[in-house]
């Protein structure tokens, strides 16, 4: 049951696609071209539906490539898109989780996860321009892997965490360092308005087999800056979900952003650093869950 979910702005609503080979699947359209009822139209109804709700995508799938409805696939190149995951519950944060990221912020390797958290005025999507805070001069790039949970978790067993996962996205944890380094709370520096671009697909865990390995890179305006695999987390994603899930209940559409490897700008040489400005592009892969773009301007 392989699925890659998006949400896309149609008549400024917010409506499920899923990628295909023919094209981006107006599920909400397809449904009612084929008859078919049940089928869930929202992310957060996919995600809470779990296994039955991507059965009833995939049967969905399976009968539009069957019949002669090509007003069903839309261009993706030509859509708007919303973010992967429009409304999480809880946005929990990792700091500090790749090994060669702590060497570059000199820091002592964490003994157990740094948490943070960020709010949902930080979310937005695939393709959006996102606007400079006024007030910091020192925003940078943070790719991540998303971790989102798709049922209820609590005090849960590290070798039965990944049975907790509805699936992953990649995301663009932008920091403010200068709101971020004022006081040792990280809160101001992290949560400025679309901080967190999320995107393009949310995966099914079915296509991502082992988190834990995955390649991860950042482009800044076509130059390579980040370039690791999640093999180099201090803290892999079982780690993680059983350790948050021993502190507070997960509940299905929560998110773990589960850190940044080294190359972002703060781990250069203080004299070399360029933080983000009008006009910068960033791309953030993550095979297998595709290449999250934004580009920036600057808030007035």
């Amino acid at each position: 049951m392989d699925v890659k979910l998006l949400t896309f702005e149609k008549n400024n609503l917010l409506h499920l696609g899923i990628k295909t080979e023919n094209g981006i699947l107006d599920v909400a359209h397809a449904a009612t071209e084929l008859g078919m009822n049940n089928i869930p139209l929202t992310i957060g109804c996919v995600i809470e539906g779990g296994a039955d709700a991507l059965s009833k995508l995939n049967i969905l799938v399976d009968k539009a490539n069957e019949c002669d409805h090509p007003h069903v696939y839309l261009d993706e190149e030509g859509l708007e898109f919303g973010p992967c995951v429009p409304n999480p519950g809880k946005i929990v944060c990792v700091g500090l989780n790749y090994k060669k990221h702590v060497e570059e912020s000199n820091m002592p390797i964490p003994e157990t996860p740094v948490l943070f958290n960020k709010f949902n005025n930080t979310i937005t999507a695939h393709r959006k321009t996102i606007f400079l805070p006024h007030n910091s001069k020192e925003v940078d790039y943070e790719a991540e892997l998303v971790i989102v949970i798709g049922k209820k978790a609590k005090r849960v067993p590290k070798e039965a965490a990944l049975d907790y996962v509805f699936g992953y996205c990649a995301v663009n944890e932008l920091s403010a360092r200068d709101l971020q380094m004022l006081n040792p709370q990280w809160l101001a520096g992290k949560s400025c308005d679309d901080f967190s671009p999320v995107g393009p697909y949310l995966v099914s865990k079915d296509e991502v087999p082992n988190p834990n390995n995955l390649q991860i890179k950042t482009y800044l305006n076509g130059e390579l800056r980040q370039n690791s695999n999640t093999s180099d987390m201090i803290f892999n994603c079982e780690t993680l979900i059983s350790y948050i899930s021993d502190h507070m209940t997960l509940d299905a559409g929560d998110i773990i952003m589960t850190g940044t490897p080294e190359g972002v700008i703060l781990g250069y040489p203080e004299d070399e650093r360029e933080y983000l400005k009008k006009g910068d592009n960033v791309v953030v892969e993550i095979d297998p869950l595709g290449t999250l773009i934004n580009t920036f301007d600057q808030e007035i």
